[in-house]
């Protein structure tokens, strides 16, 4: 019996499969509280394990930064060993955290964290994003204090 190429048996080939997008790499001066999805490639300064309450889980903050800028990654589990000080880094699909009010990087389950060849740029260390406090405004309130 012979197939067509609609059979579900037999998928087409790759020409129906869709093609891969080419990452866009931010900087970290470029990183906005709430937002996701990005790609950078960083420098590790610093990496602190924190005590967790947690048995199984293992988490540290880590410094990091490129030549814009630093900010704290939340390492979690398998991430603090690829995240020592002295290593770069590529964060794949990296999303911001708010964490009593400051930018924190992190990467979860749909990112991917890869170790790389080390960088050819010294990392602006006077730009912590994780200095900077926000602060959550209602909007309706804030519209209503406008009018």
């Amino acid at each position: 019996m012979a197939t067509s190429p609609e059979d579900p048996q037999n998928p087409p080939t790759s020409a129906a499969k869709p093609g891969l997008r080419k990452p866009v790499f931010t900087k970290v001066d470029q990183l906005k509280p709430g937002t996701n999805g990005h790609t950078l490639t960083v420098k590790v300064l610093e990496s602190n394990p924190v005590s967790s309450q947690l048995r199984h889980a293992r988490i540290a903050e880590c410094l990091v930064g490129d030549e814009t800028g630093t900010i704290v990654f939340t390492a979690r589990n398998h991430q603090v060993d690829m995240l020592k000080a002295g290593a770069t880094v590529i964060l794949r699909n990296a999303k911001i955290d708010m964490f009593k009010g400051s930018m924190r990087l992190a990467v979860d389950k749909w990112g991917r964290v890869e170790v790389t060849d080390p960088a050819d740029f010294t990392v602006k260390e006077d730009n912590n994003l994780s200095m900077i406090e926000y602060e959550l405004v209602n909007q309706h309130l804030f519209e209503l204090t406008l009018t």
